[in-house]
């Protein structure tokens, strides 16, 4: 079964610096409905004006993944810093105990887009960690790109996070297609992050996002226009 969550159904906030786009509840924003997939919980997409951003504030107990689609981003936490990432980089942190971080766009002048994820531990007060590694465009290019996983995964992810979930991106051209075996008892989520998609041969745009579970098997194909894609495999 696949269930689309099209982009212009997303919760909206305007903070007038900040603009996002909530896919599940999140903030000031309760929907039961729309209350994660399995252990993912948060899928905000944010746009954040030029020297702007969140001051330090405190997690605890959840693994936290951001991509960034255009600008810079950079990063403070109470273990390092600062750090800065763009475009094509992944940046995984786990709250674990607790850890208090800041987030703003490292630009004066240019908008920074990015996706920022958060996924369920599979245990709490584990020790706090912060990853960041660039993704070569090859490596992404026409094919699924592991980009966060656990530690024991097969493929030896270039971040890992404390959960059996494992994140993969890529870029496709017109027509072009990247599958994946979905084994008994695991589900997907996926989410078009540029252009356009076909998931099994349904239509997706920029911002839509979709569940699936009991598909033995799911193809994404490039749409007209070609698109960037994140998808999660998740128990």
């Amino acid at each position: 079964m696949i269930t689309i969550r099209k982009s212009d159904s997303r919760f909206q906030a305007d903070r007038g610096w900040l603009q996002s786009r909530f896919t599940f509840s999140f903030a000031d924003y309760n929907d039961p409905a729309h209350a994660g997939f399995r252990s993912l919980r948060v899928m905000n997409e944010d746009r954040i004006s030029p020297g702007k951003g969140f001051g330090p504030h405190a997690h605890r107990d959840m693994e936290i993944i951001t991509y960034v689609l255009e600008g810079k981003l950079q990063h403070r936490d109470s273990m390092s810093g600062p750090h800065t990432m763009g475009p094509n980089e992944i940046q995984t942190m786990s709250a674990g105990n607790g850890i208090v971080h800041s987030e703003s766009n490292a630009s004066q002048t240019e908008p920074l887009h990015l996706m920022q994820i958060w996924i369920e531990p599979s245990a709490e007060d584990l020790p706090p960690s912060y990853q960041q590694v660039a993704v070569p465009l090859s490596a992404k290019r026409g094919r699924l790109h592991l980009i966060a996983g656990p530690a024991d995964s097969q493929h030896s992810p270039p971040t890992t996070i404390n959960q059996d979930a494992r994140l993969y991106v890529s870029e496709l051209g017109a027509g072009e297609a990247v599958s994946q075996e979905l084994t008994s008892g695991r589900h997907a989520w996926v989410q078009v992050v540029r252009g356009e998609a076909l998931l099994n041969g349904q239509p997706l745009r920029e911002g839509d996002g979709a569940s699936v579970s009991g598909e033995p098997r799911i193809e994404v194909k490039g749409g007209a226009s070609g698109g960037e894609i994140l998808l999660f495999d998740l128990a």
